[in-house]
């Protein structure tokens, strides 16, 4: 299972990215170029444990929906989402918070298998693993931006 792991250093609190990272309304700012829309579910405010939102983008061109749950929530430390209906075969992202010092280690593990088969893995390999992992890298960037200015207090 193709799998995307990254760390980012925010010069903030723990909570403070813990919550733009669970943020409906950031994610929207984030994910501008896609023009993901929160559907169904919770569309705006955090997402809790055990919540739902559905997601409409355009990736590839393609107009898609999935639907995420929060399945695991230890706050400020730690959140897992996993999507529970979509055009993957499965997704699922875990999201670490370290508090250290004045200094947040953010830590993603994103887990995800294409479906298809052997044509979905050479997917993998050739074009999404680097288009998830940019898109990734990019809103974590955003996070790191605004969570260490005063911006962040739009969004929570």
């Amino acid at each position: 299972m193709p799998t995307i792991n990254l760390t980012t250093i925010v010069s903030a609190p723990a909570e403070r990215c813990f919550n733009l990272s669970r943020s409906i309304d950031f994610h929207m700012h984030t994910s501008y170029r896609t023009k993901e829309k929160a559907i169904a579910g919770v569309r705006t405010g955090l997402i809790n444990k055990g919540e739902t939102v559905t997601w409409k983008a355009r990736h590839f061109g393609i107009l898609q929906t999935l639907t995420s749950e929060i399945t695991q929530m230890e706050s400020p430390d730690f959140f897992e989402d996993c999507m529970v209906k979509g055009a993957f075969k499965s997704i699922k992202h875990m999201h670490t918070f370290e508090q250290n010092g004045g200094q947040t280690i953010m830590k993603d593990v994103f887990e995800f298998e294409s479906p298809l088969g052997i044509l979905g893995k050479l997917f993998n390999k050739t074009i999404l693993m680097n288009y998830m992992k940019r898109f990734l890298l990019e809103r974590n960037q955003e996070i790191k931006r605004v969570a260490e200015c005063e911006e962040w207090k739009k969004y929570l």
